[in-house]
């Protein structure tokens, strides 16, 4: 198939900050051997070195034929349900990107109709290149996201656990409570010891 459009997410996991998504189309018809080998090294953006994901970043934009960020905020999430708003934001990137004849790859979680073909891959992170490079955007932006916020929310250590439940971060949210980037409807032991 010429056209591929790959969808994953970052941030599903966390107990603060926004939930992105990304999406990735390639014309495999436009990808020569330099290109090919600039990707040789996409894999689950999980399994990559925050350096690797950073190198990858730049050639990712460079090679797709087209490319969608999208953010959920903590207060959506809330609202919505995590699950809701992950497939909403996964549909939102694919359509963005997707083409006629493009065949539709989500990471895992069918989503709801594009108009194009598509299908759910399981551990698709590591078995399609556009999945694989859409992984690495949207958890690039988002760590990128919480570094900035981190200054802005001085002492939940932002920068160093982008959000994720660490030690660290039950720590900080048992010293300072939540900050407005906190998911509340998360039933995290980490907000047991709060008057939520």
């Amino acid at each position: 198939m010429r056209f591929v459009a790959g969808a994953d997410e970052a941030g599903r996991g966390c107990l603060a900050g926004p939930l992105v998504a990304a999406a990735v189309l390639f014309d495999y018809e436009r990808l020569g051997r330099r290109e090919v080998r600039a990707l040789a090294t996409l894999n689950d953006s999980k399994q990559q070195s925050a350096a690797s994901r950073e190198a990858l970043y730049p050639v990712i934009l460079r090679i797709a034929s087209r490319v969608a960020i999208v953010s959920r905020c903590a207060g959506g999430i809330d609202r919505r349900g995590l699950h809701k708003t992950n497939l909403a934001a996964l549909r939102d990137a694919l359509a963005r990107v997707a083409c006629e004849a493009c065949l539709c790859l989500s990471d895992g979680f069918p989503v709801a109709d594009t108009g194009y073909e598509q299908r759910a891959v399981v551990g698709g992170d590591a078995r399609s290149a556009a999945i694989a490079a859409a992984s690495v955007l949207a958890k690039v932006t988002r760590d990128r996201y919480m570094q900035r916020a981190d200054a802005l929310h001085p002492g939940w250590e932002f920068a160093s656990h982008v959000g994720y439940a660490t030690p660290e971060h039950r720590a900080a949210i048992e010293r300072l409570g939540v900050s407005p980037l906190h998911r509340l409807s998360f039933q995290s032991a980490a907000y047991q010891q709060l008057a939520l």
